[in-house]
């Protein structure tokens, strides 16, 4: 090997040694100026939610199934849901480090689709809102709660108001107990 192909060697190794330490100082800064939500205490207020459950409507025999899981780094809440009887959904909820806000979205196999556009979380109670109603219907408030009862049960429930939330009329409310504790 030559002298003049020591020196380039050299230089090389030199050149990809301070390009490794230069990413690996910016990763660090990154990091360290930024927010994920697994870190994020407003993000991780709902986690109370996370697992699986089985859910119990009152007045309804027999029971559903829900499993509640992290996605997108832990940014969103995400649960899968069946009732036993053929009809299920998704129901997404993240919080906004951009608005401070929660936001979600309900979905389900019967073509139903409502976005929450706003939402608290705070305590064990999680509270979101939002508008739906076909374009010459009038709008309807919807208002979906999940609350922790205990380490192992959840109720959530969801209301309705067609007078821009002064009355809300309760059309789900189900009990979440946790299965496999």
């Amino acid at each position: 090997m030559t002298k003049r192909d020591q020196n380039l060697r050299r230089a090389a190794k030199s050149i990809a040694r301070r390009t490794a330490l230069a990413v690996v100082i910016s990763a660090a800064a990154w990091a360290a100026d930024s927010k994920p939500c697994a870190a994020n205490s407003t993000s991780r207020q709902l986690d109370y939610w996370l697992g699986n459950w089985t859910i119990i409507f009152p007045g309804v025999s027999g029971s559903s199934n829900s499993k509640v899981s992290l996605s997108l780094d832990k940014c969103l809440f995400v649960e899968n849901w069946e009732d036993g009887r053929g009809h299920s959904g998704q129901n997404i909820f993240a919080y906004s480090e951009d608005d401070k806000n929660w936001h979600g979205m309900f979905a389900d196999n019967e073509g139903r689709v409502h976005v929450f556009t706003r939402g608290e979380v705070s305590a064990g109670v999680a509270q979101f809102e939002g508008p739906s109603g076909a374009p010459n219907e009038a709008k309807v408030l919807n208002r979906v709660k999940i609350m922790r009862l205990a380490a192992d049960k959840v109720e959530q429930s969801w209301e309705k108001s067609s007078d821009d939330g002064r009355s809300w009329k309760t059309v789900f409310r189900g009990e979440y107990s946790r299965t496999n504790p």
